[in-house]
């Protein structure tokens, strides 16, 4: 398994890091995407860190939508820098979120135009946050055209929202909201998308899947939501793991799993 959407940083595990990263790991989980968004450019140095220390660890970093209004030049030319370090594999997550609008939202189309071009210049993909603004992210995507394209994180749309962000070429990662009671929209989306189009992540310490829901989310819950897409798809959970693993480290470029523990 691969939690391809994880934030590790010390804001949210401090000293507890070390098991937590050990709970997924004997459970079967052999790579994290940790995103570095937040607190200025803090995450994302983290999350840049944290890769160069442990094989199995790779870093994306970004601007969030909700910091798009206090993002300061200073710290968009930190991430360019940052973008740039081994062991990053993508920009983001960026995007539109118009349902806190924690910042307005031409600046928030702004910043995601602007991190759309760090990532056409980096050869990276684009991690997109997309809440309640299908239909703008779509038409930015469309227009900006990431050359490695990229994911739609924590997709929360249907299947009409699925089909526009495949047809751009960009993967849907499933969250633990696919185990929640009012998510059916999301499930049908997940039983749509192409076996080869889709990941599983847990945005940890967000969303954590039923039965853990109201608790801190961490990567070994991952397990949760692979075992409910595989139930939505009719297939082994086997299968829905190396389909998915294979689709993270694809769009990722990930090393595969041998590789990477051999790395030193």
């Amino acid at each position: 398994m691969i939690d391809s959407h994880c934030h590790l940083d010390d804001a949210y595990f401090a000293a507890e890091r070390s098991a937590v990263l050990d709970r997924a790991r004997q459970i079967g989980v052999t790579a994290f995407v940790c995103v570095g968004v937040g607190r200025g450019t803090a995450a994302a140095e983290e999350a840049v860190a944290l890769a160069a220390r442990e094989p199995d660890i790779f870093a994306t970093v970004g601007v969030h939508p909700h910091d798009a209004a206090v993002t300061t030049e200073a710290q968009w030319a930190e991430l360019d820098r940052l973008a740039r370090a081994p062991r990053v594999v993508g920009v983001g997550e960026t995007g539109l979120d118009y349902h806190y609008e924690h910042s307005p939202r031409d600046v928030q189309q702004l910043a995601y135009r602007r991190s759309i071009a760090l990532a056409r210049a980096t050869g990276l993909p684009v991690v997109s946050h997309v809440r309640d603004a299908h239909l703008d992210a779509a038409a930015i995507l469309a227009a900006e055209a990431p050359a490695a394209g990229g994911v739609i994180h924590c997709f929360t749309g249907g299947v009409a929202e699925a089909r526009a962000y495949l047809d751009l070429g960009h993967y849907l990662s499933f969250s633990g909201i696919l185990t929640f009671k009012n998510a059916g929209n999301v499930r049908e989306a997940a039983a749509f998308a192409p076996l080869d189009r889709i990941l599983v992540e847990t945005d940890a310490p967000y969303l954590a899947p039923i039965p853990h829901r109201g608790g801190r989310n961490e990567p070994a819950f991952i397990a949760e939501t692979l075992g409910t897409l595989a139930g939505l798809r009719g297939l082994p959970a086997a299968e829905i793991d190396r389909a998915t693993s294979e689709n993270t480290r694809r769009v990722f470029r990930l090393p595969n799993a041998a590789d990477s523990a051999a790395r030193d």
